[in-house]
C-alpha cells in the first residue's frame, strides 16, 4: 500500500492523528478507516473477555493482574510472554494476531468506544472491564507519554496539551464522551467498571472481585501471589508486563510506568487551570453516575 497516499486519504487532526467516528488515531499505526470498519466484523468467542480503557486509565496494570488471575487458576497454561501477546489489542489484530490458539477465556485489550467494538460483544453479551480514572491524572499521564511515544507528537507545552485534551483532541479523542458513552451503554452491554483509585487503595479487594466475575476460585494464597506480582514496584522490573521491548523496538523513547498514584495532577495544574477542568467537567459529567476521586493518600 503507497503509505503516502493512504495518509492523504485521512481526516487530518495533525501530521499525527487522523479522525474516524470522532475518535483520533495515530497516522503511524497501521490501523485504517476500512480496518476499523472490519474490526466490527470480528469473531469473538462467549468465553472472550475484553478489557477497555482511555489511554493511560490502567491498561498495563489490568493486564498483568488478569494474566496473574489465570494464570494462578490454571498453571498449566501459564506462558513465558509478554503480556501484549497474551493480551493483544483489538487495534492491533494484524499485527500481534490475536487469533493464535490461546486457551479460553482469552482476553482481548481495547481502547476503541462502544460503537467500534466488534458487533458480537453486544449479540453475544461478551464480558467488558471497564477500568477508568480521574481525568486530571490521566492528562498528566497522557502528557508524559506523549513525550515517550514515538508515533505521538511531543507536547509544545503544558498548557498546550491541558487545552488539546479538554477539546478532545488527543489521541482516541474526547475522555468525557468515552466514559459517558460506556456509561450509557451499561444495560445494553455486559460491563463491569472498575476504578482505578480502587486498585490503589484495596488492590487484593478489587482482585477478589475480579476473580469472582472471570468466574475463577482462586486460595487466599493463590489471591497473594496475584496481588504481589501486579504491585506498581514489580511490575516496574518484569519486562513481561512493563512493556520495556517498545522501547527496544524504538516504539517509545523512554520507559512509560511512572507513579501509578492518585493525584499527581497536583504537581501539575495551575489554580487557574484546575478551575477550568473543573468547570468542563461539571458541565459534561452531569449525568455520569460514578464518582470520581482526585487524590489520595499515599
Amino acid at each position: 500500500m503507497d503509505e503516502k497516499g493512504s495518509v492523504d486519504s485521512l481526516d487530518l487532526v495533525s501530521p499525527y492523528l487522523f479522525t474516524y467516528k470522532k475518535r483520533n488515531f495515530l497516522v503511524k499505526d497501521i490501523f485504517r478507516p476500512k480496518d476499523f470498519d472490519t474490526l466490527q466484523h470480528f469473531e469473538l468467542r462467549p468465553t472472550d473477555v475484553l478489557l477497555i480503557t482511555y489511554p493511560k486509565s490502567g491498561s498495563v496494570w489490568m493486564q498483568q493482574i488478569i494474566v496473574q488471575i489465570m494464570d494462578q487458576a490454571h498453571p498449566e497454561q501459564a506462558e513465558d510472554a509478554s503480556n501484549r501477546t497474551r493480551v493483544p489489542w483489538l487495534e492491533e489484530i494484524s499485527v500481534h494476531y490475536p487469533n493464535r490458539e490461546r486457551p479460553d477465556p482469552r482476553i482481548f485489550g481495547t481502547h476503541l468506544p462502544p460503537d467500534m467494538l466488534p458487533l458480537a460483544v453486544k449479540e453475544q453479551q461478551i464480558k467488558l472491564i471497564y477500568v477508568w480514572r480521574n481525568p486530571k491524572d490521566i492528562l498528566v499521564s497522557l502528557y508524559h507519554f506523549a513525550q515517550s511515544l514515538v508515533s505521538l507528537e511531543t507536547p509544545k507545552s503544558f498548557e498546550d496539551f491541558f487545552q488539546q485534551f479538554l477539546d478532545g483532541k488527543v489521541y482516541m479523542g474526547s475522555w468525557f464522551d468515552h466514559l459517558n458513552e460506556y456509561s450509557a451503554a451499561r444495560n445494553q452491554l455486559n460491563i463491569h467498571f472498575v476504578q482505578y483509585e480502587n486498585l490503589l487503595k484495596d488492590l487484593r479487594g478489587e482482585v477478589v472481585k475480579l476473580c469472582a466475575l472471570l468466574g475463577q476460585d482462586l486460595t487466599d494464597e493463590a489471591i497473594d501471589r496475584v496481588v504481589e506480582m501486579s504491585t506498581f514496584k514489580n511490575m516496574k522490573t518484569n519486562p513481561n508486563a512493563n512493556y520495556m521491548e517498545l522501547i527496544e523496538r524504538e516504539r517509545y523513547k523512554k520507559e512509560t510506568m511512572r507513579k501509578g498514584v492518585a493525584g499527581d495532577w497536583k504537581n501539575h495544574f495551575t489554580v487557574a487551570q484546575n478551575q477550568r477542568f473543573d468547570k468542563v467537567f461539571k458541565e459534561k459529567m452531569k449525568n455520569f453516575p460514578l464518582t470520581c476521586i482526585w487524590e489520595m493518600s499515599q
